[in-house]
């Protein structure tokens, strides 16, 4: 009897040591407090913000129009904003989708957004996400290029954190590097469609052409060609060169070619793909240059001849995203319509060396520029903003 009642004993005291052991190691039922809330995500087992070793584990969608993330411009600088934060966090995935149409931008969000935790959507055409934002409180969206829309007088949005640049400061710099360079005494801007990021570079660079002319001894003239004047988003006549797609090549090149026809030696490119049309005119013409637009386009202007890009005026999507997956990873990211320029970093022009083909002379006063703008001694003008010159 004695022995029974110890066995017994023994047997109570060991499950209770093995319910504690248990208790002790157990992870809660959603994988150990992941989701979306706190930049974590589920599906594979929750994360936390940190990641552990292995940083985030994200599920990344990034829905582009008019061209891919293979541009070599707008879409691929964002795209590289992901990879880099996916460099660090090799759990994360990103999946490119490309809408067949500007004007189904909205659709293709709505159609994709259950899937993932971070939603990048670069383009002005994106603006209209804020009703699927709303709807979709548990994810993350990375607007570029936009604010959203209002909603029942609503413009800020927890979920959406809405990067816009002041790409006329961009377009200043470029509008400076022509009118010093060029040698036939005419340059011209080329854009894709005139929404207010584009019209912003082309008045960044007609002011910078013209303060060059005021200040820097150059005499440069503007072309503009009425059969390719563009039309802003509120009806208004903007004229520059438009090809009135981000995603036609053809087109470019006859925007462009016209251009040179008219004897203008160096071209500002705001196109997107449309833009690798100007740039192959430039290829087959003699003594012509392009200036890059939104990122480093200096390897797209190789040809057997050499190369026929100056500079490019640079608009920094890529360090800005990656800022922005950072913060989702790390729960601190917060909605909001935010306007970036040359005082983040955000705006500027390739200076390294063997990435451009500046004289000396221009890069000193493209420099002495940009310090300018960075103080706020020079605003230059742009689509919704009259700018100030000093």
């Amino acid at each position: 009897m004695k022995k029974f009642r110890l066995a017994t004993l023994i047997i109570m005291i060991v499950a209770m040591l093995c319910v504690m052991l248990a208790a002790c190691d157990s992870t809660p039922a959603n994988g150990g407090g992941g989701g979306t809330g706190d930049g974590g995500t589920t599906g594979d087992g929750g994360t936390t913000g940190d990641g552990g070793d292995d940083g985030a584990a994200l599920k990344i969608v990034i829905v582009t129009s008019g061209s891919s993330v293979d541009d070599g411009s707008f879409n691929q600088n964002n795209f590289e904003g992901i990879n880099d934060f996916i460099a660090e966090n090799p759990r994360t995935t990103v999946v490119p989708v490309t809408s067949a149409s500007i004007a189904t931008s909205k659709e293709d969000v709505e159609a994709v957004v259950a899937d993932y935790d971070v939603i990048v959507v670069p383009g002005f055409q994106f603006s209209s996400i804020s009703e699927v934002a709303l709807a979709n409180p548990d994810k993350f969206f990375i607007l570029v290029d936009s604010n959203p829309d209002e909603v029942d007088g609503q413009e800020v949005f927890d979920n959406i954190y809405a990067m816009t640049f002041k790409e006329q400061e961009s377009g200043f710099f470029a509008g400076i590097a022509a009118a010093m360079e060029t040698t036939t005494g005419k340059v011209a801007f080329v854009g894709g469609i005139a929404f207010p990021p584009v019209v912003n570079y082309q008045f960044g660079f007609d002011a910078g052409v013209k303060w060059a002319n005021a200040n820097l001894g150059t005499d440069a003239e503007i072309i503009e060609l009425p059969a390719f004047a563009g039309e802003d988003v509120r009806g208004i006549n903007v004229a520059g060169n438009y090809v009135q797609s981000f995603g036609d090549q053809a087109q470019g090149k006859v925007v462009a070619e016209a251009l040179i026809s008219e004897g203008v030696d160096i071209l500002f490119v705001a196109a997107g793909g449309s833009g690798l049309g100007a740039f192959t005119a430039a290829k087959e013409s003699t003594g012509v240059m392009v200036i890059g637009c939104d990122v480093d386009q200096f390897d797209d202007g190789v040809f057997a001849g050499g190369n026929v890009v100056l500079t490019s005026g640079l608009k920094n999507m890529r360090i800005n995203v990656t800022r922005q997956l950072n913060a989702v990873k790390a729960g601190t990211f917060k909605g909001g319509n935010y306007l970036l320029g040359a005082d983040t970093e955000s705006t500027g022009f390739v200076s390294a060396t063997g990435r451009h083909q500046l004289s000396a002379e221009t890069l000193t006063a493209m420099n002495d520029a940009l310090a300018k703008v960075k103080s706020g001694d020079i605003q230059p003008p742009g689509n919704f903003f009259e700018g100030n010159l000093g």
